[in-house]
């Protein structure tokens, strides 16, 4: 399990090495919000592929982990509360970008492509005969500890606005920075764990004992690093534009 901590590490690494990722301070504000409109179609697809993966799961313990995860998503069924969508959109309003680029944005081609291949990538992963472990991974890995690593970055280049004079206003963002990050090494993660990626992370211990390979796993976190660093190439002539080399 520590070489599966190692090259987990690795994988993350690389993606804060994203030059996007990594330099969001040098995109021009016009591009920054391009960037977040594109992101949001990414996130409105987040509940959908939970749902998918539930119907493809057979594993009890990660189906619960799953819906769980799901449900708070929608926290109030009486419809007085907004849901993690919303909260989304009221970041971006107080970010500054007008309604009217919300309600015009279109995802581009490159934006579909990342969200029909994640929908490809857990319909294949229902097929194999380890489907819950592939399924309970992508979902860690591609729903929750990247993200994490995506809202880092982004917070940076928020922060000045959502949390000026001390407080915190992001509804959406920087909760999900700190709720879905990868807390604790997959040695030492337990369902008491408060990040999402944990509480998956102890389902993913158990089905990897008792698999005894591990390289479902690592295909698996591969696969979903290069649907999030297709996503984020499409903004690479955005870097080019600031004239400043790229290191």
């Amino acid at each position: 399990m520590t070489d599966l901590d190692a090259f987990e590490d690795a994988l993350i690494d690389r993606f804060r090495g994203h030059p996007v990722l990594a330099d969001t301070a040098r995109l021009a504000d016009a591009d920054f919000a391009a960037l977040l409109l594109q992101r949001r179609f990414v996130s409105l697809a987040f509940t959908p592929s939970y749902d998918l993966a539930i119907d493809l799961l057979s594993d009890e313990a990660g189906l619960r982990i799953a819906r769980a995860i799901l449900r708070e998503e929608y926290p109030d069924g009486r419809g007085h509360t907004r849901s993690h969508r919303e909260d989304m959109k009221e970041d971006l309003l107080q970010l500054g970008i007008p309604r009217a680029d919300l309600v015009a944005s279109r995802p581009t081609e490159a934006t579909r492509n990342a969200i029909d291949e994640a929908f490809a990538l857990i319909s294949e992963a229902g097929g194999h005969a380890d489907a819950d472990l592939r399924l309970l991974t992508f979902l860690r890995f591609w729903g929750e500890v990247l993200v994490s690593v995506e809202y880092e970055h982004l917070w940076q280049r928020m922060a000045p606005v959502l949390a000026a004079d001390g407080r915190n206003r992001s509804r959406f963002y920087y909760p999900h920075y700190v709720h879905d990050a990868k807390a604790h090494p997959l040695t030492a993660v337990s369902l008491l764990s408060a990040t999402h990626s944990d509480r998956l992370a102890t389902r993913i211990s158990e089905l990897l004992a008792r698999h005894g390979s591990t390289d479902a796993f690592r295909e698996t976190e591969e696969r979903a690093l290069r649907l999030k660093t297709a996503f984020y190439d499409q903004f690479l002539p955005a870097l080019d534009r600031t004239g400043v080399p790229q290191a």
